[in-house]
């Protein structure tokens, strides 16, 4: 699979409006054929910085960046923005979380 984690800084006057703004976007990359999960979180730090956490199959990624709701959600995303997103991206191999080992409830 394709591990991808996103951290956006967004202006401080988009801070209450990023999810909305992403929503559509959101939305249609979650009923992708190979999206994995598509998660959104908000800094318990900064206010004004959003972490995107998703995930493809490996033969997905391709289809993601060229789908007309990615190209859009390029285009919307830049007014909101305070800095360049910065990105990890990484495979793996598996489909999903794993449970963790030190802490098993």
């Amino acid at each position: 699979m394709i591990f991808i984690v996103v951290k956006f800084k967004v202006k401080p006057e988009w801070s209450e409006r990023w999810l909305g703004l992403v929503d559509g976007f959101t939305q249609a990359t979650r009923q992708e054929p190979g999206n994995l999960w598509f998660d959104w979180s908000r800094s318990v730090e900064d206010p004004h910085e959003f972490v995107l956490v998703e995930a493809f199959k490996d033969d997905a990624a391709a289809d993601h960046v060229n789908s007309p709701h990615f190209k859009q959600a390029m285009a919307d995303m830049p007014q909101a923005l305070a800095e360049t997103p910065q990105i990890i991206s990484r495979q793996f191999d598996g489909e999903g979380w794993d449970r963790m080992g030190e802490l098993t409830i």
